[in-house]
């Protein structure tokens, strides 16, 4: 089985179809297929060719959209990072990826890498379009996403062209076809979900109406003007674009939002639907390329986090590593044509993590008697703020090498706005009084959503038998 990009598709069958907007801008998919055709030509005349690999610093532009697919009809693969962080937190990740090219929009990592050329430049002189497309399979790699675990180095989730059209494929059987669907894309293209929404929108002939972030205001505005039929929200993006509109109803053309990020509260959801915003909660990971779960349009009640997509698997396995019936809490494993290829450069992380073709999420759920999942713990000490997610270990090894710290634990606490924060307790040497540039020592290294929200001062961490932290008893005293 081998595809073609499915620009060059929408080209063919739909041509003027609008296939992208952003920032008054639009393309039909005549026109997106000529412009990802001029950035083949500048790739080309930079000596890319299949298999090599381009690191992306970027926010949400078109421009973005365009690389994704020119690279993909060169066969290379597109790494972008999180344009958020620190260069000391990007050095590790470019030193994996080992990119042919590293690019940055104009403005974005300019104090970081200003060695990097820009978007903007790189395209000077491509004037002329290459009609130059290689087939792609199911196995030909297409992304690179960097994904923490709770402990230890990031690792680069590589994902496939067999993976976001399975997920497309998955996701569409579950919601429902739509003859052209328009997803607002807020979420950011260095999130699997951002890319999701890029490449479903192209396989379904739909049109992406991209935005550089999030704005509640913005938002109602494309609802109610641009004739957005999906959206993707976390429960505090929602409750903003609900504050917004003054619970005003959305107009027909809008279908559902899709929620991620954890539970939302049920009057949340009661005043969603009383807007007309259908809201379905999912469940997902960049290792399963976004979607694993997700709320029936038909039978959504905010109490689960949906089944399994048509054409995945979800289990739960016991604490004897055996699967376990429903209502039994336990790990959740995922299997299906979304799970990823591989962790790059990471043969042993791999086969740690994929098994027998289950995706181990290391994450806590049980099943109802229906098959809805119901997820009880990400990942047991990951904190997700506003949608952002951060791990402790990595804010605890920042705070570790402080020269006036002794120990240090992050957990997680709840936020009204942001869902969770994290929260810092510190043992200082000799116990000397709580240093007062801890914030700034973090901001170092960190990028500023990671950055705890309070420190407090403690004698020594709470640890358990195994002299491992415990980790709920310190919750429970920020309570």
């Amino acid at each position: 089985m081998q595809w073609t990009c499915s620009i060059r598709t929408g080209a063919e069958t739909r041509p003027d179809a609008l296939a992208l907007t952003f920032k008054g801008q639009r393309w039909t998919y005549r026109e997106l297929d000529a412009e990802v055709g001029r950035w083949v030509t500048a790739l080309q005349s930079r000596g890319v060719t299949a298999g090599d690999r381009v690191a992306l610093l970027a926010t949400n532009h078109a421009a973005v959209a365009q690389l994704f697919f020119a690279l993909g009809r060169l066969g290379a693969v597109l790494a972008p990072l999180n344009a958020r962080l620190t260069r000391a937190e990007l050095q590790p990740l470019l030193e994996d990826v080992a990119p042919k090219l590293t690019l940055r929009l104009a403005g974005v990592a300019d104090r970081f890498f200003p060695e990097a050329q820009t978007l903007e430049s790189f395209m000077d002189g491509a004037d002329t379009t290459s009609s130059y497309c290689v087939p792609l399979r199911p196995e030909s790699p297409r992304v690179i996403l960097f994904t923490s675990g709770t402990t230890g180095r990031p690792k680069g989730a590589v994902l496939t062209e067999g993976n976001f059209r399975a997920s497309a494929r998955c996701s569409e059987a579950n919601l429902g076809a739509h003859p052209s669907p328009r997803w607002l894309g807020t979420l950011p293209l260095f999130h699997v979900g951002g890319l999701a929404m890029l490449t479903r929108t192209a396989y379904d002939g739909g049109c992406l109406v991209l935005r550089e972030r999030f704005d509640a205001e913005d938002t109602n505005r494309a609802i109610d003007e641009e004739g957005v039929s999906h959206a993707s929200f976390v429960a505090t993006t929602l409750e903003r674009v609900l504050d917004a509109r003054k619970d005003r109803p959305v107009p027909a053309t809008f279908r559902l939002a899709l929620i991620g990020g954890g539970p939302v509260p049920a009057p949340l959801l009661a005043r969603a639907r009383a807007a007309g915003i259908l809201s379905l909660q999912t469940y997902g990971l960049t290792e399963a390329c976004s979607q694993v779960t997700t709320e029936h349009p038909d039978e959504a009640d905010g109490r689960t986090a949906g089944r399994p997509l048509p054409g995945l698997e979800v289990r739960i396995l016991g604490p004897e590593g055996t699967p376990v019936g429903p209502g039994k809490e336990g790990d959740i494993e995922v299997r299906g044509p979304t799970v990823m290829a591989g962790y790059l450069n990471r043969p042993d992380a791999t086969s740690e993590t994929v098994r027998d073709g289950w995706l181990r999420t290391k994450d806590v759920g049980m099943l109802d008697e229906r098959g809805r999942l119901k997820v009880l713990s990400r990942r047991t000490d990951l904190i997700v703020r506003g949608g952002e997610n951060i791990y402790p270990a990595e804010l605890e090894a920042v705070l570790a090498s402080h020269p006036a710290v002794q120990e240090v634990a992050v957990v997680g606490v709840p936020d009204a706005r942001w869902g969770e924060v994290p929260v810092a307790f510190v043992a200082t040497r000799d116990g000397a009084p709580l240093p007062e540039d801890l914030g700034a020592w973090c901001r170092e290294s960190l990028a500023g959503f990671k950055v705890p929200a309070r420190f407090l001062a403690i004698e020594a961490l709470p640890r358990n038998a195994m002299g491992k932290v415990e980790r709920t008893v310190l919750r429970q005293r920020v309570a």
